[in-house]
């Protein structure tokens, strides 16, 4: 099995603090547009508006893999996207991985209110492959496909 690498920001590694999420069961092309949203912003105000998209109060935007996404009335204009979904089971995992890095940073002694997410991105996993029986002796190929979810958070 290979190792976990961080990606170099070039930035004080003693005030970054990381946290991962392996093999998570929620589509890539989900976390992809979840981790571009919430890129670079405050780390608090990032968990308030994943929040507000979990509970359907406001869309998500989707800059990649939009086809078929259709134009959102609830969607901010800073986002210079119209087209957004609700990706609710993706959300909750990129949430569950911020209060991990949230949690690795007040241990340390940072001040909560101060972090920025300075590095959050999602990779492809392992794809369990199965088969599903059909009529007449056949088998169809079935693919579970899984992510991985890396966030680096801490004060600029």
């Amino acid at each position: 099995m290979g190792s976990w690498k961080y990606p170099l920001l070039g930035v004080n590694e003693e005030k970054v603090y990381k946290a991962v999420l392996k093999e998570v069961p929620a589509s890539y092309r989900d976390l992809y547009n979840v981790c571009k949203a919430v890129r670079g912003m405050n780390l608090q105000s990032a968990k308030k508006f994943l929040e507000r998209v979990e509970r359907k109060e406001e869309a998500l935007p989707f800059y990649r893999y939009s086809h078929g996404s259709s134009h959102r009335s609830n969607i901010s204009s800073k986002w210079k996207v119209k087209n957004g979904r609700y990706p609710v089971k993706a959300v909750q995992y990129v949430l569950k991985v911020l209060n991990s890095a949230e949690s690795n940073a007040v241990a340390k002694g940072l001040d909560a209110d101060s972090l920025t997410i300075l590095h959050i991105a999602c990779h492809k996993g392992i794809t369990l492959k199965r088969f599903m029986p059909r009529a007449f002796g056949r088998a169809t190929a079935k693919y579970r496909r899984t992510s991985n979810i890396e966030v680096m958070v801490g004060e600029v």
